[in-house]
C-alpha cells in the first residue's frame, strides 16, 4: 500500500517489473492509497465502492446477492475459491458485485459439486478478480477511510495507469442519493415454488397451491429468502420494486413482504414509501422486511435511515433479541441502517448488533408488521433465525 506521489511512480513500476511476480491488477482508492495484485477473472476496469466481507464460506452467493450491486468486495478469509462455482448456489443469475479481491490467488476445486473454477466462473461473468493481496491491511483502510470510491483494473501485461485510475476512484458517484434497486429487480410477476437445498436431491419443487398467498417485493431479493418463504408454507408471488398497493391487492395476498436490495433506501423510499403506507392504511395483512425491506417499513414508520461507516458485511454477526434475550449469529450486508432514534411511538426495537449497537430489527405494537436487518435465510450462513419466516406465517392464521 502506497500513497500516489507522482514522481515516484515510475521508479515503483520499474522495480516490480523487473520481478517473476510481475503485477497483473491493480487498486487505486480515491484517497491515492494503491494496491497491486495478480488479476484473475475478467480483465479490464471497473470502478466501486469498496468493502470487506468476514464470511469464511458462500463467495458464490455473495458474489451474486443483488445487495452488492456498485460494490467490490474484499474477503478477510484468505482461502478463496477452493470449493469451485456451480450453478445451484447463485442468489442471482450472474455476479451482481463489480469485483472481488483475496490474499490468496484461487486455488483448484476440491469439492464433489465443483463445475467451474472461481476464475473461470467470473470470467465468464465479466467480473474482475484480484489475488495476492495484503486484505487485512486493505480492511484496515476500508474501516479508517469508511467504504471507500476504487477503481480496480486486471492488465495481463501490467499496463496500469494509475493516476487515470485515481481519477475515475474520484468521480464515482457512489451509493448515496442512488436507487439501486429499479436495476436489480424482476422486470415482471412471477410465482416462486422452490425449496431450499437439501441432501441429498438439492432443491425441489414445491406444491405452493395450498400455501399462504404472499406478495414479495423484489427489491433485489436472494434466491433463498424466496426458498425459505416457500418452505415455511407460503404461495409465493414475485412483483417489481416499483409496483403499487394496487398491483399487489389485486393479487388478494394474505401476507406482503418486503425483500433485501441495494442503494440508499431513502431514494428507493420515495416511490417504495407511499406503496406500503398504502398498504398500511388500507389492509391489516401481516407485513414482513429484510434489509432493505427493513428499511423501507422504518421510512414508511417515520424513522430515519443513515449511511454506516464501513457497514456490516458477513456470515458471523451477533444480534441480541431485546424480546427474549436470546442472541442470534446473523448473516448480514448492508452499508445503511435504521436510526434507532427516530423511531416513532408505537414502533419498538427488537434486535441490536452486539458489534456496534445499531438497529437490526423493529416491529409494530399493534399490528403483525415486523422487519429485520440482518439475514435470516443465511445462504450463506448460519440459519439461527428462521423463526422469523415461521413467526410471518403464523400471523397470517391470526
Amino acid at each position: 500500500m502506497r500513497p500516489i506521489k507522482r514522481p515516484e511512480i515510475a521508479t515503483f513500476f520499474s522495480a516490480m517489473t523487473q520481478t517473476s511476480d510481475k503485477p497483473t491488477a491493480s487498486i487505486v482508492l480515491s484517497d491515492g492509497t494503491y494496491f497491486l495484485g495478480r488479476g484473475f477473472g475478467a480483465t479490464g476496469s471497473v470502478t466501486a465502492e469498496l468493502c470487506f466481507n468476514t464470511a469464511m464460506t458462500g463467495y458464490q452467493e455473495i458474489m451474486t446477492d443483488p445487495s452488492y450491486a456498485e460494490q467490490a468486495v474484499t474477503f478477510t478469509f484468505p482461502h478463496i475459491g477452493i470449493t469451485g462455482t456451480n450453478d445451484e448456489d447463485n442468489e442471482a443469475g450472474d455476479p451482481v458485485a463489480r469485483a472481488m479481491i483475496v490474499r490468496w490467488d484461487p486455488a483448484e476445486p476440491s469439492n464433489w459439486r465443483s463445475q467451474q473454477t472461481l476464475s473461470q466462473w467470473l470470467e465468464g461473468r465479466g467480473c474482475v478478480g484480484v489475488g495476492g493481496v495484503d486484505t487485512r491491511r486493505l480492511t484496515r483502510v476500508i474501516r479508517h477511510l469508511g467504504a471507500p470510491h476504487a477503481n480496480i483494473c486486471h492488465d495481463p501485461e501490467g499496463r496500469f495507469d494509475i493516476l487515470d485510475q485515481l481519477a475515475k476512484a474520484k468521480n464515482f458517484e457512489g451509493l448515496e442519493g442512488r436507487d439501486l434497486a429499479r436495476d436489480v429487480t424482476c422486470l415482471q410477476a412471477y410465482r416462486w415454488n422452490e425449496s431450499r437445498w437439501a441432501w441429498p436431491k438439492g432443491y425441489q419443487r414445491l406444491n405452493a397451491d395450498d400455501g399462504k398467498r404472499v406478495v414479495a417485493v423484489d427489491y433485489g431479493a436472494k434466491r433463498n429468502i424466496l426458498r425459505c418463504l416457500a418452505d415455511a408454507g407460503c404461495d409465493v408471488t414475485v412483483l417489481p420494486a416499483q409496483s403499487s398497493a394496487d398491483d399487489i391487492l389485486r393479487r388478494e395476498p394474505q401476507g406482503l413482504f418486503l425483500s433485501n436490495g441495494p442503494g440508499d433506501p431513502a431514494a428507493t423510499g420515495e416511490y417504495a414509501v407511499p406503496m406500503i403506507q398504502d398498504i398500511l392504511e388500507n389492509t391489516t395483512i401481516p407485513v414482513f422486511g429484510i434489509c432493505l425491506g427493513h428499511q423501507m417499513i422504518g421510512l414508511a414508520l417515520g424513522a430515519k435511515t443513515v449511511k454506516m461507516n464501513h457497514g456490516h458485511h458477513g456470515a458471523n454477526h451477533p444480534v441480541k433479541d431485546l424480546e427474549t434475550g436470546r442472541v442470534e449469529i446473523t448473516s448480514m450486508n448492508h452499508g445503511f441502517a435504521i436510526d434507532s432514534q427516530t423511531l416513532p411511538d408505537g414502533v419498538l426495537e427488537t434486535h441490536v448488533s452486539l458489534f456496534d449497537g445499531s438497529n437490526c430489527g423493529l416491529r409494530m405494537r399493534d399490528r403483525p408488521v415486523f422487519s429485520v436487518q440482518y439475514h435470516p435465510e443465511a445462504s450463506p450462513g448460519p440459519t439461527d433465525s428462521f423463526y422469523l419466516f415461521e413467526r410471518f406465517v403464523k400471523a397470517m392464521d391470526v
